[in-house]
């Protein structure tokens, strides 16, 4: 079963350690937006996310303000290998 959740983008910090950046998202209710924003917090009503992001090309696409949609799914476990 997948698990979606909608988060606003709300800072971007250049990582101090690693290259790259630290991309923070927040759990966001505005009943100003989406009617499937109610079906959203009732789901995840509160919540905050971190990413370090290292690809350039992913981190460029990130806009402090926007809403993203997060996916979960679960990871198939591999297959045995045959004795």
């Amino acid at each position: 079963m997948a698990i979606r959740c909608k988060m606003r983008l709300d800072n971007v910090f250049r990582h101090q350690a690693w290259s790259g950046l630290k991309a923070f998202f927040s759990c966001i209710y505005d009943e100003k937006l989406a009617a499937a924003d109610k079906a959203f917090q009732k789901a995840t009503p509160t919540g905050n996310a971190e990413f370090i992001i290292d690809n350039p090309k992913a981190a460029e696409q990130l806009v402090i303000g926007q809403y993203y949609y997060v996916d979960f799914h679960p990871v198939p476990e591999p297959e045995a290998k045959p004795s």
